[in-house]
């Protein structure tokens, strides 16, 4: 069982590499990166979020993701506003969400790719099993 269990988290990562390889290399032909797509995205569904919410969304450190946004910002890809007591709030700017909408047209195509062979059925079993392991908490 452990030998089991070990190849099927290895298969798992293996997965989520071969993704993360593919939307970072097609993500570059728009103008940016997975980490930074990422980060408008996590910005785009939450405008005014704070860096710790956003890093949390992104699975980055707040040191890490202070530093993105420093470049995002930089780039005239968000803004940065002050917000209530010392909280800092992220938007996006109108080139910001010129680079997401580029980066959603790319990531529906490498996705797609990535799991065209699974039939429609196998990939809602697939988002099943992931949402019940990921609702199980951080183990």
């Amino acid at each position: 069982m452990p030998d089991e269990l070990q190849v099927l988290g290895r298969a798992v990562k293996q997965a989520q590499y071969r993704q993360h390889r593919a939307l970072d290399s097609r993500l570059a032909t728009v103008g940016t990166t997975l980490a930074q797509w990422d980060a408008l995205r996590a910005i785009s569904r939450t405008p005014g979020a704070s860096a710790r919410a956003l890093a949390a969304a992104t699975f980055q450190s707040e040191q890490a993701f202070g530093t993105l946004a420093g470049r995002l910002v930089t780039q005239g890809l968000i803004e940065r506003r002050p917000g209530h007591g010392r909280r800092v709030e992220h938007h996006l700017t109108p080139a910001g969400e010129q680079v997401l909408d580029a980066g959603h047209q790319v990531a529906d195509e490498v996705l797609a790719t990535c799991y065209a062979t699974l039939s429609a059925g196998d990939r809602a079993t697939l988002l099943d099993l992931l949402r019940r392991l990921n609702d199980d908490g951080d183990a």
